[in-house]
Parts: structure tokens; C-alpha cells; sequence
């Protein structure tokens, strides 16, 4: 039985949400009166909304308090200017700082310095990273998460909801001054300063705008994989399509609109008939849904410009790749490359081992993979540290694998 006591509320209760030129003015002098870095966190309608963008942001500094600010109803013309204003050249304490920082990077919010919570929970190679664990463990508090895969589109925010968000932020200082004293103690904190530095630098290239419509993502339908044949695939492809752009333009998550199963369901006709007509398809179960049907005409659309494309057109059953194949198919064919990975790989794992970090920090799987797929061809020491620096490593990294990669080489 968990002994754990539950933060049930803010210490100063809940604030009220700034909505308004003026709440958010008020928000701004008091942010900047305050001293210290300041706390950060960010709630979106993931699975509600097409559009991520932060539809909550909670922030809380010494002598300034919590303020909860709606940015949705702060959007067009008023816009997160002063908050951006009050908060430069202050130091950001976020947890997993990659999943706030595109949100924030459209309202215009970038860090000029930051701590990452979960980040330094991650080199201290602690065993659970999340929010709720890492404040239990140095708080001695429990966070409930029951509200965190709600709608925080949804106005007004309930108070329950209010609640949550707030405490979200309550901690995160005091979370920050101890994993800071754990990452001196362990000798890793010039680790995670290099890692936030680099995290600053993410956010300084992360686009204003909200992302559009991506035609090249329909193979990433959930089991694309059942589907059969070209025609299919060619179903699939312009159901998903006009599933995006209406979702897009009716600010709704694509799911909501047509789940992939459904989708998948209808390209699959096309593995035993080619030409399946459109009501045949709209006869389906999933396109009887209140919401999908309200857009029969959009599927309509869709199937009948399937229909029309020639068979020379349709897309291939697996689409040319440039990227590195999976490790997995390297015994067959590509042993050299397959005897390298066999043996880099536990050599990273060795070593993460006795630096006490986990190997993914260490050396993503990505750039292991590189190496072991193609390593520069001077594989002396200064040789792969120069490779590591070009995909991106950190000195700190760089240090401790250039050694153990160039040792490792065949």
C-alpha cells in the first residue's frame, strides 16, 4: 500500500484563469516582481484537436505564484507578447521539456536557459522519470494524473482540472534544486548542462506556426501493414487524405472523424474487388458514425478519385526507402555491418553501465545505428569523435564514446 500523502491543492489555492489583456498584464508584473527560474507546464487536447497547441499554460516563480493562462482566448490579436517579454533571461524549469517546447515555440515562448526535470532524472538513470515518481521519490508527495489525457479545449476548464494544472507547477523548483544536487554529487551536472544547452537550441529553430497538413504521412496508418494491394493502398491514401484536411480545417482530432480502423476496414475491399463502389464502402459499419456520416459527401469525394486513378499510379505495396534497415535483417544481408552492431552495440551497454546512464542517453539508437550501418573511415578516436560531433552528440557523449566506438570498430 502506497503510504504516500496526496497534494490535493495549490498552497495558495487556485488562481484564476487569465483570459483577458489585462489578466495577463497583471500575470506579466507579477512574473517579473518574482525571483528565481520559472516553473512551466503546458496541457493540449491530444486526441480532441487537430491543432497542438497548448491550450493551458501554467507557470509559477518565487514571490510571483501560480497563474494559469489560457492562450486560446489570449490568441489573434492580443497574443503571448508580454509573457514572452517577462519571461526572457529567466531560466525555464520544465519536465520533458521536448513535449512543451513546440507548443510554447507558436505562441512565440522559447527558452534562453532551461532545466529539464525528467531530463536529469534521466542521467541520474533513475528508474521512473515521470512527474508523479520523481515527486514522489524527492517530495514525498503523490500527484494525481487522472485529468491528464483530457479535453483542455473545453471551456470554462472545470475546477477539478484547474486544480491538477496548478499542481502540475507547485514542485517543479523544489524537483529541480534536488535532482540539481544529485547530478553535483553523481559529477553529471556539466552532463546536463550541455543537454539543456542543446535543448535551448531545439527550441530556438521550432516553427511558429501550426503544422499543416502532411501528405507524406498516410503510411503511418495504424496497420497499413493488412492491406493487400496497390488499389488498397490507393483507397487508403485518399480516405486518409481527405480525413486530414477535413479534420485540419474542422480543428478535430482525424480519429474523431474516422477512426484508421474503419479506414483500413474500407481499403481492404479493394484486396478482393478493385473497383468497390461508393456505397458499397458507405454501407460500413464505422461510415454509419455520427461523424462520419455528417461527411459522406468528403468520402464520396475520396472513393471516387480512388476509383479514377489508373493502376499504373497506385502507390507501391512497399515504398522505396533510403533509410537504414532494421538491425534485424542485417544477418542476412549485410553480415559485415550485422558483425559490427553486434558488437558496438553491447560495448555502448557496457559502458552506459558503468557511467550509470542509460544507453539511449548515452547514444541514441540512431546514432548507433549509423555506426554500425557506415562508420567514417578514419575510425581512429579524433576520427569517430569528428563523426559523433556531426550527428549532433555532445562533448560530453563524444568523451566517453569516442574510445569505445573506435576499439569496437571491424
Amino acid at each position: 500500500m502506497n503510504d504516500v500523502p496526496i497534494l490535493a491543492e495549490p498552497r495558495e489555492g487556485v488562481p484564476p484563469v487569465v483570459n483577458s489583456r489585462e489578466g495577463l498584464i497583471r500575470t506579466c508584473q507579477a512574473l517579473r516582481h518574482g525571483h528565481g527560474p520559472v516553473a512551466i507546464d503546458t496541457e493540449r487536447a491530444h486526441g480532441f484537436r487537430y491543432s497542438p497547441r497548448a491550450c493551458l499554460i501554467q507557470l509559477r516563480r518565487e514571490g510571483s505564484g501560480t497563474h494559469l493562462v489560457d492562450p486560446l482566448a489570449l490568441g489573434g490579436a492580443i497574443g503571448l507578447k508580454p509573457l514572452a517579454d517577462a519571461l526572457a533571461g529567466t531560466q525555464w524549469i520544465l519536465h520533458a521539456a521536448p513535449q512543451d517546447m513546440p507548443c510554447l515555440a507558436m505562441d512565440d515562448l522559447r527558452p534562453s536557459d532551461l532545466f529539464d526535470t525528467e531530463l536529469a532524472g534521466r542521467l541520474l538513470n533513475l528508474p521512473r522519470v515521470g512527474l508523479g515518481p520523481m515527486v514522489e521519490r524527492y517530495c514525498g508527495v503523490t500527484l494525481l494524473k487522472e485529468h491528464s489525457a483530457s479535453d483542455w479545449s473545453r471551456r470554462p476548464i472545470p475546477h477539478d482540472w484547474l486544480v491538477y494544472a496548478a499542481l502540475d507547477v507547485e514542485l517543479l523548483n523544489d524537483l529541480k534544486d534536488k535532482t540539481l544536487e544529485d547530478l553535483r554529487n553523481t559529477g553529471k551536472l556539466e552532463w546536463a548542462r550541455q543537454e539543456f544547452a542543446h535543448l535551448v537550441e531545439v527550441a530556438a529553430g521550432l516553427p511558429s506556426e501550426e503544422p499543416g497538413v502532411n501528405p507524406k504521412r498516410w503510411r503511418r496508418i495504424s496497420h497499413i501493414g493488412d492491406i493487400r494491394s496497390r488499389a488498397g493502398l490507393q483507397l487508403a491514401h485518399d480516405l486518409w487524405l481527405a480525413r486530414e484536411n477535413l479534420a485540419h480545417d474542422l480543428d478535430i482530432a482525424p480519429g474523431r472523424v474516422l477512426r484508421d480502423d474503419v479506414l483500413i476496414a474500407a481499403a481492404r475491399r479493394c484486396d478482393r474487388t478493385v473497383n468497390v463502389d461508393a456505397n458499397t464502402i458507405l454501407a460500413m459499419k464505422g461510415f454509419r458514425h455520427r461523424e462520419a456520416k455528417k461527411h459522406r459527401s468528403t468520402w464520396v469525394d475520396a472513393i471516387n478519385h480512388a476509383r479514377g486513378v489508373s493502376p499504373q499510379q497506385y502507390p507501391p505495396l512497399r515504398e522505396p526507402s533510403s533509410a537504414i534497415p532494421h538491425p534485424r535483417s542485417w544477418q542476412h544481408h549485410h553480415p559485415k555491418q550485422a558483425a559490427r552492431w553486434s558488437a558496438v552495440r553491447p560495448a555502448v551497454n557496457d559502458v552506459a553501465a558503468q557511467y550509470d546512464v542509460p544507453p539511449e542517453n548515452l547514444c541514441t539508437p540512431a546514432w548507433l545505428r549509423q555506426f554500425a550501418w557506415q562508420p567514417p573511415e578514419d575510425c581512429s578516436v579524433q576520427g569517430v569523435d569528428a563523426f559523433l560531433a556531426d550527428l549532433g552528440a555532445r562533448p560530453w557523449q563524444r568523451e566517453i564514446l569516442s574510445d569505445v566506438l573506435s576499439t569496437t570498430a571491424l
